[in-house]
Formats: structure tokens, sequence, C-alpha cells
């Protein structure tokens, strides 16, 4: 093997400060060596950095040259001298986004086992975020998506914890419109709950719906007894409604954000267009579709407009928004969180149950089970850094992070 296929790989670490990556660089280019791969992260102000080069044919010189610098730096650096460059393995490589509130170490340490289990590498980690959740991606190869995603599934289970686990393709950067069911996911609680409040039928509708969204019922069928109770209602309540109603922490973080990027939002609802036609104006959503409640006299009717909006309809409108903005189906994610939701969710390119009901978590891609619905950003690579960073610049006030 000749000199020029043997290489050097440099390790810096100590205290960060500025000039550090300029010092060492110019050394290297003393010696007229080529860049390979760099990799640098910062932790608590302690720098580690990585740099892969190919190998001078006096590399013990170059490598006194770069003791010397790290230590006027007060710094440590090592040198390897070894062979190749520092590819990683292109078969089966995956995204494995692990979100923890909060995140253990002893659940990182059982998500790092079952990778190794199953003979995958990981080749590199990133922080997506540290508050209020942790979010960490790890940069997976060696296995199959599919196969890595059922045995994190279980593990993630235990550990109660969320894994997502992604192809690392294209696609990942192709996603482009987010299809939202309403109640319980964009919004916390129950449209259709909180008007039969009004007419005293509370608690008879909430035990309905969690049964629909179980799957234990009909859903349209559910939904037009659930309807006849609020025959009476005076359509005034449906302000007083929209008025009391609360978004999922984070709605207006992942839209807004998203929107920055380019993406489309839709909105898919078995509740009531009355609510949720206000709900795309206020966030800016693209599309929307939903039942009509009838009002006659400006009362509640007890009867729905057309044809219901179920679980086949939610997965028709998703196909129709796609055409609409001019993707695939395969660049759509979709969010939900009950069982008319399952068909929409496989009709995408990437179905998220979003704090979803059993039956939902185990047949979508992958399930967010904390809080915050920005945390889907997270699946796509962006950081809570990015975010603020964006935020900032259009003078959006961002609460500081607790001090550690």
């Amino acid at each position: 093997m000749t000199d020029e296929s043997k290489t050097l790989l440099i390790t810096l670490t100590g205290k960060d400060r500025p000039g550090v990556t300029s010092a060492i660089f110019a050394t290297l280019a003393q010696a007229g060596v080529e860049v390979i791969d760099i990799e640098q992260i910062l932790l608590r102000r302690r720098l580690v950095l990585g740099v892969l080069v190919t190998a001078p044919r006096d590399w013990k010189r170059l490598r006194k040259a770069i003791e010397d610098v790290a230590a006027e730096l007060g710094m440590t650096a090592e040198v390897d001298r070894g062979t190749g460059d520092n590819k990683s393995r292109m078969e089966g490589r995956s995204h494995v986004t692990v979100i923890g509130l909060p995140l253990k170490a002893s659940a990182m340490a059982a998500v790092a086992g079952r990778i190794a289990d199953c003979g995958a590498n990981i080749d590199r980690i990133e922080r997506m975020a540290r508050y209020p959740i942790t979010a960490i991606d790890l940069h997976v190869s060696g296995v199959s998506p599919d196969r890595l995603r059922t045995m994190l599934a279980e593990e993630a289970a235990r550990q109660g914890i969320d894994v997502a686990v992604q192809p690392a393709n294209l696609l990942r950067r192709a996603l482009r419109l987010i299809v939202m069911d309403v109640d319980s996911t964009l919004i916390q609680g129950e449209v259709i709950e909180m008007i039969a409040a009004h007419a005293g039928f509370e608690d008879e509708v909430a035990r309905v719906t969690d049964a629909a969204m179980n799957g234990e019922l009909d859903f349209e069928e559910s939904l037009r007894s659930r309807v006849a109770l609020l025959k009476g209602v005076d359509a005034a309540a449906l302000n007083d409604v929209y008025d009391a109603i609360e978004l999922a922490p984070g709605a207006r973080t992942m839209v807004r954000t998203l929107k920055r990027l380019g993406y489309r939002f839709a909105i898919v609802s078995g509740g009531f267009s009355q609510i949720t036609d206000r709900l795309a104006d206020d966030l800016d959503i693209d599309f929307a579709r939903a039942n009509e409640l009838e009002i006659v006299d400006g009362r509640l009717t007890g009867q729905i407009l057309g044809d219901v909006v179920d679980r086949a309809g939610k997965a028709r409108a998703l196909r129709e928004f796609a055409g609409l903005a001019g993707v695939p189906e395969a660049a759509v994610i979709a969010i939900g969180d009950g069982a008319n939701d399952l068909d929409m969710l496989n009709a995408a390119g990437l179905g998220i149950a979003y704090n979803a009901k059993p039956l939902v978590r185990e047949a979508a891609d992958t399930a967010v089970n904390v809080p915050y619905l920005d945390a889907i950003i997270y699946l796509l690579g962006i950081s809570r850094e990015e975010v603020e960073a964006a935020d900032a610049e259009a003078g959006i006030v961002t609460p500081a992070p607790p001090l550690l």
C-alpha cells in the first residue's frame, strides 16, 4: 500500500476558544495534506474536533506540529495513522430520533444496545433539542429501517420514550405537506364534547367518542348518534366553544417554522367545519375538510349536511390536498390519534401517531407521545436552536431554557 492511501486522524480536545479550528488548519495547510472528513462538537464549552486527512510522507513531523499547536491553545491532540476513508455502510441507513421527557441514560443505553444487537452501527449523533424535551438524532447504518423500527418500538415502550425510525434518503427532505387531525391532535380535547356540554350530554358523548377513537364503534354511526344529541343547541354556542379551544402546545411553533421552509398544511377532521374553518384562518392552514353541522333558525338540528368525513374520507381528503399542493403522497406527513385516522396515516409517506390510542400507535410509521406538537419538527432534522434563531430574526421572543 502506498503512502498516498494512508490517512491521519487528528483529534483535538479542550476548552473552546476563538481561533482553534483556523490554527489547526493553518498547520495542516503547511503540510500540503488533503482534507477527507471533519467532525466537530461542542459540549459545555468543551470542544472535540476530529479531522481526517491524507498522510504526508513525513507524517511524524506533522504530528509534532499539531501537538505543539494544541499545547499553545491549552488543548490536547491525538494523531493516529491508518488507512482508508471514513465511509459509513450504505446499506440500511436510518435516522433514529430519540425523544424523552426526560431522556435518561438508561434509556439511551437500551436504545444503543438494541442497535448493536442487530449488527448496526451508530455513525453520528446530533442533539435536536434539550428542552422542554430532549431530542437526539442518531445516524444508523447496517440494518434495514423496518427491522430497526420493530426492535426499537418495543424498547421505546419499555423505556417510556419515543423512538422514530426513518430511512436516510432524499424523501425525508422532500416532505412538503402536513395533514393533521384536529381533535386531540392540533387542539386539546374534543369539540363535540364541548358542544355537548351546552346540551347536558357531555359525559354520554365522551363515552361514545372514546369508543369510536379506539375503533370499537363505526365512526359514522357513532358521529350521527352523538350529533343527534346536540339538537336544539343555540348556534351561538359554537362561538363560545371556539373561544375555549386550546391548541396543542407547540402547534403554532410547528406551523410557523415549517411554513418558513415552504411546507403547506391541511387539517382533516371528523369534527365540524364551523370550528375547523376558523382554525384554518387563524393558523394560516392551506386546506381544511370537516363535517358541516346543519343549523336552522339559529339552532342545531342534530343533523350533518352532506357526506360524513370518516376514516376513508380522511384518506381521500389527503390525496386530494396532495394533488392541489402538487406533491406525491410519499411527500406527505399525516398526524393523528384515533382509529378514524388510520387510512390517512397509511396513505402518507410518513404517518405519525400523536398521543394516540394503542391501536393507532401500533399501525403508524412512528409515534410521538410527548405533549408538544412541535416535536414533529425534530423528526425532520430541524433543531430547536434553528427554530429559535428564526423566531428571533422575526422578533418572536422564546422563553429562556432552564439552567442546568
